[in-house]
């Protein structure tokens, strides 16, 4: 490294967008559902001491997901599998260069492996016409997973099922080490919190008027990770405080779901936060944030995700009372623009 590479900041990108949760055209939903591999949920409710019954019912909706410990991948690519659970999907597998030479399997360069390629992404279109059982493409995928290179995992796994008939998680890897897992969920009641100034229709803010959704977006960090907003300075940990404007909410609500959280779920939850000021309510604006794993192949959509330069992955939604919502999406140094 060169040492002028020594102080530089590592690059970081951070997207803001505007809508209404209402317009025909929001593509609010549309976003989540880009963001496939979520391990962490957290809402903020300013001016809420205790939720509405309707929103404990969607948390304790968001449902159970599956650790499934050395699991072959070649059982993933097993028409068996796929006709039980796979409508439309592909298999994306980030590997180092022994293992892509060992394989055998088409693939392309990491984006992210510098001038020597050190690391390859195969991708498997499980669904496509010529993948079909007997096909030379799926003999030779199966063949390379399964004698070649046998290649096993733990795996995290989540199902949305829609309530058809038809084979479980827990049914179908019987023969595995199987676990169902619940997420974790936690509350907690922030009193004479320091909350920014927000106006909907101005992503800049302005001076003594209202915060900027960069401004808003890091006092939610802080907030999120129970850094103190005090600014003393005693403090040798930070001397973060709230951006001004602000006021002090005499309580706030925060709920932390942590697991492997499929998107569908967090589009219920994001709906019932909406339905949240259908309603008179005190509070102006709610958050809700969500967290990509760090380590996941890929982030927005099929973009690759560098996970080997810090792994940011997440996006945040401010919701206004009149239901325009601000829409934060950031990545880490390693990775494309957020869509």
């Amino acid at each position: 490294m060169q040492p002028a590479q020594l102080g530089r900041a590592p690059r970081h990108l951070l997207v803001c967008e505007r809508g209404h949760a209402r317009h025909p055209r929001s593509r609010h939903a549309a976003h989540v559902r880009d963001h496939a591999y979520s391990c962490r949920v957290s809402f903020l409710i300013p001016e809420c001491g205790m939720l509405p019954e309707v929103l404990k019912s969607t948390i304790a909706d968001i449902g159970e997901y599956y650790l499934v410990r050395n699991l072959p991948i070649h059982e993933l690519v097993a028409h068996e599998f796929i006709d039980a659970f796979v409508k439309k999907g592909k298999l994306i597998l980030s590997v180092d260069k022994d293992t892509y030479e060992e394989l055998g399997l088409q693939g392309r360069p990491s984006r992210y492996s510098g001038k020597k390629v050190m690391r390859y992404i195969i991708t498997i279109h499980l669904t496509d016409a010529d993948f079909h059982p007997e096909s030379k493409k799926h003999n030779r995928v199966l063949w390379a997973l399964k004698e070649k290179k046998p290649l096993e995992f733990d795996f995290l796994l989540a199902w949305y099922n829609t309530g058809a008939e038809g084979s479980t998680l827990m049914s179908y890897f019987s023969k595995n080490q199987i676990q169902a897992l619940k997420p974790k969920i936690t509350f907690s009641t922030l009193r004479d919190l320091q909350c920014p100034v927000l106006q909907s229709n101005d992503l800049q803010g302005k001076p003594e008027e209202s915060c900027s959704t960069e401004e808003l977006f890091e006092w939610l960090g802080a907030v999120l990770n129970q850094v103190s907003l005090d600014n003393k300075s005693s403090s040798f940990l930070s001397t973060y405080c709230c951006p001004e404007p602000n006021t002090v909410v005499e309580k706030a609500f925060l709920c932390t779901i942590t697991g492997f959280i499929i998107p569908e779920k967090i589009i219920q939850l994001l709906e019932q936060l909406c339905c949240y000021f259908g309603e008179p309510k005190l509070a102006y604006w709610l958050t809700l944030t969500v967290h990509g794993f760090a380590d996941s192949p890929v982030s927005w959509r099929e973009s690759e995700h560098g996970f080997h330069k810090g792994g940011e992955n997440l996006y945040n939604f401010v919701i206004f009372r009149n239901l325009d919502y601000w829409l934060h999406m950031a990545v880490g140094a390693h990775d494309d623009c957020p869509p």
